[in-house]
């Protein structure tokens, strides 16, 4: 794959034989941000699990200390006075059955689904549409709870999901290149305690095999783990 002359300029930034500190890696992607737009940061973990066994699938929800830099559109499922409160809680969307209706004919304009519990069997039904974009609400991720209020705020507030795949990987957003090189760094660490957290008791030996972080579109950083 042939890359551009930013990306190859940004790449020589980067010792390929290192493995940067935490802050060193916030601050050098931020230097290798190759895009126009304010870049979002990401990082990527590499677990030595085997996401095949129920007790070391990782997965999980947090309020990151300095948010995600991103606004989220939230869609609230729900009926009855629980309407409202997700309304009032600001809720870009909300509605019952007639909502998931509009699901069912193409309609995605949102980042995020919540829940109220007597609400998961219809979204069920959608199971096929919402599952492989990552859109079916779960206890886990507090995004089927009877408290909606709180649930949206935290999303309003920089709560991001971390699920890992099949290959053990965990991907999660840090926050933008725009924010000061600390408050990424307090993210990470936030993030990175919550994922060693996480550690399965099954999991033998070292647990985080790799760190990576990059901008959008920039190179990786390898990160001491």
């Amino acid at each position: 794959m042939k890359h551009g002359k930013k990306y190859l300029e940004a790449k020589n930034l980067i010792d390929k034989t290192k493995r940067y500190t935490p802050l060193e890696a916030c601050e050098l992607a931020k230097k290798t941000s190759t895009v126009k737009y304010d870049a979002t940061i990401r990082v990527s973990f590499k677990l030595n699990v085997d996401p095949r066994h129920a007790d070391q699938q990782i997965r999980g929800a947090m309020v990151l200390p300095n948010g995600t830099g991103r606004s989220q559109k939230v869609l609230v499922v729900t009926q009855g006075a629980k309407m409202e409160e997700a309304k009032a809680a600001g809720a870009d969307y909300v509605g019952d059955k007639e909502i998931l209706e509009e699901i069912k004919k193409g309609w995605f304009d949102f980042d995020v689904i919540v829940a109220t519990p007597d609400m998961m069997g219809e979204l069920g039904k959608l199971g096929k549409l919402l599952g492989p974009k990552g859109l079916m609400p779960n206890p886990k991720t507090g995004t089927v709870t009877p408290n909606i209020a709180a649930a949206v705020e935290e999303i309003k507030k920089g709560k991001v999901t971390y699920r890992v795949d099949k290959e053990g990987n965990v991907n999660c957003l840090l926050g933008k290149a725009s924010f000061d090189t600390e408050k990424l760094k307090e993210n990470y660490d936030a993030l990175y305690g919550a994922i060693m957290r996480a550690r399965p008791a099954a999991v033998k030996g070292n647990y985080v095999l790799g760190v990576t972080m990059s901008s959008n579109m920039g190179p990786g950083i390898k990160v001491e783990a």
